[in-house]
């Protein structure tokens, strides 16, 4: 098989700034129109198209004789065309978003029954915050008919059938299972779309969809394989049954929330979304038996076609792995034709195929990660690979080379996306790498065998599973790593930066003696951040009591119960961050799980607890406060296992250093001072914990009702107070002053939609001489044990 970077002797096509050019000039003018009217389309295709005219009179002057500009002059004339082909293409997509039906319906805010085609899969939006659970989704889709119902500003109660492009917010468990090309019939208000995304409108849908017809054959052979690489990877660890899906055909339906995590600190995201690399993957392979069997160059090139086109059958055929294709197809012409491959030519006809067929491309950040990469990969990989391999073996040299180069090259990108550097992804695809072919291999394998025969489709699942499992444990260890990503700025004045440090560096890597100085210095700054490092977990987990972890807008709280074992209070809302912060602490057993009410932000993040570590049991609040979360949350435990206790006032457990009592709830109704909400806060259970070294409350979200009733029923003094309710302003001045604490902690999470904490709560907290620490100002808070009391230690 060749190489993943073009020879070192390949010939490089006069013909390429012809191609390279027009496709850079058609991106530019699609990024700048996509967010601007149609008319102003319309006025720059005219402008590039009279600007060719003089371009093709000197071209035509030149009577055909060869000159030494004729190459630029064709170059020019080629942007010019193409520019003048994209800025038209744009304002035919803007005016068609931006009139007919559905776009007047926006307009007015008009709810409408209407019928549209699934166009891709629904995605599912991570709830951050809230009270409640809920499953909501984002669903491309396509309207065909509309019918405004009776009683809307403006309604006629009139059908309308149409095409338009639009985005279905919705909310339901029955949304998940919606396949491409379904037509479906919902009811909701349209609203108008963000200007640039080329929609005519999203849609907040009300209630679930009606399915009026099922998938097409192909999306149907899809679903079906789809499927069965999922029920044939139920043998494997959960971490790689999510994975293995994902990696092979984009499934990442199944995927642990905390290895997707995980992929994206170590920079290996890139290998859940299906691309050229996994079309390269099922091609080569196809290739391979081609040329083992003895079939000419053109028949090898159509059996790599014909993989490719299978491959995305059963990948799905969404936008994204049709982009795939058509990079796969470009290279494999060449190959069927026997010419010398020229990849920054293909690579170019595809970026221009693509933008001329879908301007809004321009504007994604995933399509130019996979052209920046691919890129990166022609133009540096060949040069860095020639020079390692005067030292190492040529396939040493590529491997290292190909991954370093890509993520050089894309570093501009993630630079303007999410304001970082991520050094520690170049050796985390190093190491992965060799393990992505076989797991897609035979995972791809698997989900054809599955519907013939699920008992051998596991059998190649697992020892897919064994590569899959090597690539969980490089994500895991390299997320982990100091330094694994480095703060950068965001946004333009951070790719400023960047572009004058980069020009910089190569300076100072070009002599010797700089980079002797260079690697100096960085070794120094290393050893400077381990020892800080060590000094910092040192003072905040060789001796902590209590850790309240950074989770956001909820509670998640670590007792200690001896080495690596840790009491945990609530969950949060993000099993990824729970987790995370037991995994700083090196938190293997949970003795028990105490949730102290049945709100999303306290138990959300549950999953997370029971990654990778053994449980003994769960306290809950009594069930009938809150019975169907009460319900949903005693059918998980139960299908873990894991045993489930009431809490009831007076009990006490002891574990390692810390004594804990349930001072609340009682056994009869909470009191409460609103709605429901209100009624199930009163009804947290309220610990208090003791150390040698002094106490703490942990006061659930105990709003002024039940702090009344603590306070009348006699309430324990304590060191550390744990804030009820994230500081809010429903509280007791009395409660407070009777807890006799010294420092106050708030679970919060930053720029929260519910103005916590409250001002006068604050201030009151201050106002009885109380230090207060925040977790959206300081991040995760640790209680220590310094001498004969308490301190508490910032994470930053």
């Amino acid at each position: 098989m060749t190489g993943l970077v073009p020879g070192q002797g390949a010939p490089t096509r006069t013909h390429t700034p012809h191609l390279v050019l027009p496709a850079l000039a058609s991106w530019a003018t699609a990024l700048v129109l996509v967010g601007c009217s149609a008319s102003t389309g319309a006025c720059v295709a005219l402008a590039a198209l009279g600007a060719a005219l003089p371009v093709v009179a000197t071209t035509r002057a030149g009577g055909g004789t060869a000159r030494r500009g004729e190459g630029w002059c064709g170059a020019v004339l080629a942007v010019l065309v193409c520019v003048a082909a994209v800025a038209g293409v744009v304002a035919l997509h803007v005016h068609a978003a931006g009139t007919g039906p559905v776009a007047e319906l926006a307009g007015r805010r008009a709810s409408v029954t209407f019928e549209a085609v699934v166009t891709d899969d629904p995605r599912e939006r991570v709830q951050r915050g809230g009270l409640s659970r809920r499953s909501s989704f984002v669903v491309p889709a396509r309207v065909e008919m509309v019918r405004e119902t009776p009683g809307s500003p403006g309604g006629r109660g009139s059908g309308v059938r149409l095409r338009a492009s639009v985005i279905l917010l919705a909310s339901g468990e029955e949304w998940r299972s919606l396949l491409p090309s379904q037509r479906i019939a919902v009811r909701g208000r349209f609203e108008t779309a963000e200007p640039g995304e080329l929609l005519t409108a999203v849609v907040l849908v009300r209630g679930p969809p009606r399915v009026l017809g099922g998938p097409s054959w192909v999306q149907r052979v899809a679903g079906t394989l789809r499927a069965g690489l999922r029920e044939a990877s139920t043998v494997l660890p959960q971490d790689q049954r999510g994975l293995l899906p994902a990696l092979v055909v984009g499934d990442m339906s199944q995927m642990d929330r905390q290895v997707k995590a995980d992929f994206k600190q170590a920079g290996l995201s890139h290998l859940t979304a299906v691309s050229g690399a996994n079309l390269a993957v099922v091609a080569g392979a196809a290739v391979a038996l081609a040329r083992i069997t003895g079939l000419r160059l053109p028949l090898r090139a159509a059996l790599a076609v014909l993989a490719m086109v299978f491959f995305t059958v059963v990948a799905r055929p969404s936008p994204s792995v049709l982009r795939a294709l058509l990079m796969g197809g470009v290279a494999a012409l060449a190959l069927g034709t026997g010419r010398s491959r020229d990849g920054f030519a293909a690579l170019s006809v595809t970026v221009l195929g693509l933008i001329l067929f879908d301007p809004v491309l321009a504007r994604s950040y995933g399509f130019a990660l996979s052209v920046f990469a691919t890129g990166g990969i022609l133009v540096l990989a060949p040069r860095w690979r020639d020079r390692l391999a005067r030292r190492l073996p040529r396939w040493a040299a590529e491997a290292v080379a190909v991954p370093t180069a890509a993520q050089v090259a894309v570093t501009p990108v993630l630079v303007l996306m999410s304001g970082q550097i991520a050094p520690v992804a170049i050796p985390a695809n190093l190491l992965a790498g060799p393990a992505v072919a076989p797991a897609t291999l035979l995972g791809f394998t698997a989900a054809l065998v599955a519907p013939l025969h699920m008992g051998a489709a596991q059998l190649l699942a697992r020892p897919a599973g064994l590569a899959t499992g090597w690539i969980v444990g490089v994500a895991e260890r390299a997320a982990d790593l100091p330094l694994a990503v480095l703060p950068w700025p965001g946004g333009l004045a951070g790719l400023a930066a960047l572009l004058v440090a980069a020009p910089l560096a190569v300076l100072a890597l070009r002599h010797r003696w700089s980079r002797r100085m260079v690697a100096a210095v960085a070794v120094g700054a290393l050893l400077a951040v381990v020892v800080a490092g060590s000094v910092v977990l040192r003072r905040s987990s060789g001796d902590w009591l209590l850790v309240a972890c950074d989770v956001g807008q909820g509670d998640a709280l670590l007792v200690a119960a001896g080495p690596g074992r840790a009491v945990v209070v609530d969950t949060g809302t993000d099993p990824v961050l729970v987790d995370r912060c037991l995994r700083s602490r090196g938190i293997r057993q949970v003795p028990l799980v105490v949730l102290t009410h049945p709100h999303f932000d306290h138990v959300g993040g549950l999953e997370g607890v029971f990654r990778g570590r053994s449980v003994g049991a769960v306290v809950v609040t009594p069930r009938d406060v809150a019975e169907r979360e009460s319900v949903r949350l005693n059918t998980d435990l139960t299908r873990r296992g894991i045993a489930e206790w009431t809490a009831r006032p007076g009990t006490r457990w002891c574990f390692g250093p810390s004594e804990l009592t349930v001072l609340a709830p009682w056994g009869e109704t909470p009191p409460s001072g609103g709605g429901e909400g209100t009624t199930i806060n009163n009804a947290s259970v309220v610990l208090h914990v003791r150390w040698a070294s002094g106490t703490a409350l942990l006061s659930g979200d105990v709003e002024t009702e039940a702090q009344a009733e603590l306070l009348r029923r006699g309430l324990p003094r304590a060191d550390i107070l744990k804030v009820p309710h994230h500081g809010s302003a429903r509280y007791d001045p009395g409660f407070l002053a009777a807890t006799g604490a010294r420092a106050a902690l708030i679970s919060v999470g930053a720029g929260n939609d519910y103005g916590h904490p409250a001002p006068s709560t604050v201030t009151g907290l201050l106002a009885l001489g109380m230090r207060v620490y925040r977790t959206d100002l300081s991040g995760a808070l640790t209680v220590v044990a310094r001498g004969t009391g308490l301190a508490v230690i910032r994470e930053r």
